[in-house]
């Protein structure tokens, strides 16, 4: 009866928008989380534990987690036979630092404290009273992926006003920080695992660092042969993802990610840009174009619509100038804007200037350095 109405108040107090990023399924999935302890934590107590020493306690505490923060997870951990140790991790998606998450970690340390004491004292009323009772150690752990340093401070008590003076008086603990670019691409080759892979993928901005990641054939033979079904399929969501965020087009999305399952990563790496449907990449170009230049044809109709009312008369001039002005400027610029910056894409991809045609869609000082190079 207690766990039934645990698990109701679990609904109610669940986060209304649960954030399916690369970094929740890593720590949601239990090898994957059992390869970060083991080879990425340097603590010689984590170098034997294995997928079935972890089990997900994070529906459990989603009370305690705020809108924000709906990616992070709480695992408990099993060292030995009669100890066990609690993880903690806070994944930061954004490249704004978060100062507080010291505070936060706080939070959730007491809450699973207090949640281990009730525990306990289900089993055995009064225990928690003991000389010789102990809480489970906690490692709290912040996973930024954003591409800037973190600068916030690792210690709760730079938190904390007077932390000298009330030193004996004031909580004291260090969160683990993992920056992901704070990795070498050669240092997560050598870990040679599928978590090495995700961070490499996790870390990536923009289409240019995909293209230039060079990843050796080995590496990604051995995962692709090697991986289980369930990585493999993780692999392929982030991946996914990722692609999604650079606007790749889904159905390139589609067929980059059945490659991953399909035990093809080294190809998938290897042709990226070969593989991409040139006509998708135009097409993206071209509906930039074609918004860039109805901005600049409705500016340039509201210019003329402005002159044409002055001679005519403020109030006449206004109404019929601007309509005019923006009709002529839209049908202009959109006609010219199109076809100009058509026969550009159409050089550019001929030339394999793949680089030069994505700034262009956005950059038009680049644009126009560019029409006059190729003489449009």
């Amino acid at each position: 009866m207690e766990q039934k109405k645990t698990t109701s108040q679990r609904k109610q107090l669940s986060n209304s928008k649960p954030h399916d990023s690369g970094s929740k399924l890593i720590f949601g999935n239990a090898e994957l989380c059992s390869q970060f302890l083991r080879n990425y934590m340097n603590i010689p107590l984590f170098e034997n534990i294995r997928a079935e020493d972890i089990e997900d306690l994070t529906e459990r505490f989603v009370p305690m987690f705020t809108e924000e923060r709906n990616s992070d997870t709480v695992k408990r951990i099993k060292m030995s036979e009669n100890s066990t140790f609690y993880f903690v991790s806070l994944i930061e998606h954004k490249t704004k630092v978060d100062y507080n998450v010291s505070m936060q970690l706080l939070r959730y340390m007491v809450y699973i404290w207090e949640d281990y004491e009730k525990e306990m004292e289900r089993k055995k009323k009064g225990v928690s009273k003991t000389r010789d009772f102990r809480y489970p150690p906690i490692l709290p752990i912040v996973y930024y992926e954003g591409g800037g340093n973190w600068t916030a401070p690792c210690n709760i008590r730079d938190r904390i006003f007077f932390d000298e003076a009330f030193e004996p008086f004031t909580p004291k603990f260090f969160y683990k920080l993992v920056q992901l670019n704070a990795y070498s691409i050669e240092e997560l080759v050598g870990k040679n695992d599928e978590l090495s892979l995700l961070m490499l993928i996790n870390r990536l901005q923009n289409s240019s660092e995909f293209r230039q990641l060079d990843l050796p054939k080995d590496y990604l033979k051995n995962l692709s042969e090697n991986s289980t079904d369930e990585l493999l399929g993780i692999i392929a969501r982030v991946t996914a993802s990722m692609l999604r965020h650079l606007d790749v087009p889904e159905n390139d999305v589609t067929k980059f990610t059945e490659q991953v399952k399909e035990r093809k990563m080294a190809e998938l790496f290897e042709n990226f840009v070969n593989d991409v449907d040139m006509s998708s990449l135009y097409k993206i170009a071209l509906e930039r174009s074609k918004w860039k230049a109805m901005k600049e044809g409705e500016a340039k109709g509201r210019e003329i619509g402005f002159a044409q009312g002055e001679v005519r008369g403020r109030e006449i001039g206004l109404a019929e100038g601007e309509v005019r002005g923006r009709e002529i400027g839209l049908a202009e610029g959109e006609v010219r804007g199109e076809g100009r910056f058509a026969e550009l894409t159409r050089l550019l991809i001929d030339a394999g200037r793949l680089s030069d045609l994505e700034k262009a869609a956005s950059d038009a000082a680049y644009r126009n350095k560019l029409y006059q190079e190729t003489g449009l």
